[in-house]
């Protein structure tokens, strides 16, 4: 089997943690490992599975590949979607890449956590199996309660191996809908995951949607290799309808089969989601950072910088950030989403970006803002080396703090240690780099007349962003 991770999704509803540059599945939400990584690396003990297949924003490559890099993944391939298009059409570039229409593509959103993984395992073989069979194969949550935020898998009367052939996929119900799904035994809650064979998804979406397969087609044949990603042609992929897995594939297709699997999954699609897969103290209370409570229950506490303290409240979720600060009733986290339509309605840079940004070379923390200045704490990864570029309306002082900055300035070459500075004027065409073994720490002072990041005219760049 192939397993194809899916990255597309920009979890606005775990805001102010998750933004659009940033989003749940690359943050660490669990435990130590990301999202993504944990849904690698949870595969391990699986037999026979080939490298990995990992599609995602164009925006995220970089995030994607470092942190396949930290625990040891060598994808076969990273997709890079220049638009997102839903999951029907990020499941046929991964189906088209593989290396046979005969490999078992096990699909898996990037942003889900299991927590019985043997069960998980036993799940996944029986998948194997129907879809060797030429089924495509869809895992059903064995639903705990009458859930109105996830699709349902009507299971029909007709058994197959481990599972069933599905009579129905519905949409999200009304809680006594779901209630009545729940009593019947028959529904099962709608995954996202699946099992088949590349041809055989590629045969149905022929079958159904040929215009999408076909356009996937062409934006992969003119696909670039640019470093270890595949860039689909952003001109051709823009015209492929957008569509989901479901919509697009099982909901017509007769080879649809279902495998219940329950083994503590959760989709984590907002944050009492996430409070119900975390650790809580006896007063259950999800508490992460520095924080301090008193007479508190029930709540998801969360602190990536300051003291939080809270007093006398239950059933809330308080998360704190850099710049952001939400404090939201465990029962209304749904409606996370509507400030961050509202942050975008207002182009505020909340929406889709942290204080701290990364980048390929490392990340920066914007310390201070103000009308012509902004003060940034800059950290290069050992041997990188951000572009070769200029600025029309901003200078630039640089100060090290730690480390050895080789910095090229209109052509000239200066070696800054700890403790000396550099000034870059405006228009002055300049490169900086870490010829170093440590990380280089730096302290950046811009002043100008505008300071947007987009003021950046690149000559030369190691990354493919000219």
């Amino acid at each position: 089997m192939i397993p194809v991770v899916l990255s597309g999704g920009s979890g606005t509803r775990l805001w102010p943690l998750s933004r659009g540059q940033y989003p749940k599945q690359f943050l660490p939400l669990v435990s130590g490992k990301t999202m993504i990584q944990e849904t690698l690396l949870r595969l391990g003990g699986v037999f026979g599975l080939q490298p990995p297949i990992a599609v995602c924003n164009e925006d995220h490559r970089f995030m994607m590949a470092e942190q396949l890099w930290e625990i040891g993944c060598k994808p076969a391939a990273i997709i890079l979607e220049p638009v997102g298009k839903n999951t029907a059409p990020a499941v046929a570039m991964a189906a088209l890449s593989a290396s046979s229409p005969d490999d078992v593509l096990l699909i898996l959103p990037a942003d889900h956590v299991i927590a019985d993984i043997a069960t998980f395992h036993q799940a996944i073989a029986k998948a194997e199996k129907l879809a060797k069979q030429d089924l495509l194969v869809t895992f059903g949550i064995v639903a705990s309660a009458p859930e109105t935020g996830y699709g349902y898998i009507k299971a029909g009367a007709e058994a197959v191996a481990d599972g069933f052939k599905v009579a129905a996929f519905v949409e999200k119900p009304d809680e006594a809908t779901a209630q009545t799904y729940l009593d019947s035994g028959d529904y099962f809650w709608n995954s996202g995951m699946f099992a088949f064979k590349a041809g055989v998804f590629l045969h149905e979406l022929e079958k159904f949607n040929p215009q999408m397969l076909s356009v996937c087609r062409e934006a992969l044949a003119a696909a670039k290799t640019d470093l270890d990603f595949t860039r689909l042609d952003k001109d051709i992929f823009s015209t492929c309808p957008a569509d989901s897995i479901d919509y697009a594939v099982m909901e017509k297709t007769d080879k649809a089969a279902v495998i219940p699997m329950d083994a503590g999954w959760n989709d984590v699609g907002s944050w009492s989601a996430l409070w119900d897969v975390t650790g809580k103290d006896p007063s259950g209370n999800a508490i992460k950072g520095d924080v301090l409570s008193i007479d508190t229950t029930n709540s998801y506490i969360h602190s990536s910088n300051k003291l939080v303290a809270v007093i006398g409240v239950q059933d809330l979720v308080v998360v704190e950030t850099d710049d952001a600060v939400m404090v939201a009733s465990k029962d209304r986290v749904q409606d996370v989403k509507a400030i961050v339509d509202q942050l975008k309605a207002l182009k505020r840079d909340e929406a889709q970006v942290h204080r701290k940004v990364y980048r390929p070379w490392g990340h920066y923390d914007l310390v201070d803002a103000g009308d012509r200045h902004h003060t940034k704490r800059i950290v290069v990864k050992p041997g990188a080396k951000l572009s070769v570029q200029k600025h029309h309306h901003r200078a630039e002082h640089w100060v090290v703090v730690k480390g050895t900055a080789w910095v090229t300035k209109d052509g000239q070459e200066v070696l800054v240690t700890e403790n000396e500075s550099i000034y870059i004027p405006v228009g002055v065409v300049h490169s900086l780099e870490n010829p170093g073994v440590i990380p280089l720490e730096m302290v950046e002072i811009q002043s100008g007349s505008y300071l947007g990041e987009d003021d950046i005219v690149r000559f030369q760049d190691n990354y493919g962003r000219i």
